[in-house]
């Protein structure tokens, strides 16, 4: 995981939760964590990222994924035991 990962993930566990995420950036955290990602129907996207799955939305037309969004983002992290201060040596 690199330095911008990091700073995404810090961002996604922040209070109050921010709204100006790019959802591009949160995919490619989500990568970099090891999640294998496939596309749904529509602007859906089907992630599972240690045997924790879940479905999300990529949001559109704006780009920056909105509050809800994000705390989705992060209960799905916690779920699969990803933390704000964990360190990914294998990504």
């Amino acid at each position: 995981m690199n330095r911008r990962h990091r700073q995404t993930l810090t961002r996604i566990y922040a209070e109050p939760v921010p709204a100006d995420i790019r959802w591009s950036e949160i995919e490619a955290l989500l990568h970099a964590l090891g999640a294998e990602i496939s596309e749904g129907a529509g602007s859906r996207i089907r992630v599972a990222l240690k045997g924790v799955r879940a479905v999300f939305h990529r949001p559109h037309p704006d780009p920056s994924a909105k509050r809800g969004a994000v705390r989705s983002v992060r209960d799905f992290l916690e779920a699969a035991g990803v933390t704000n201060t964990q360190e990914h040596e294998d990504a």
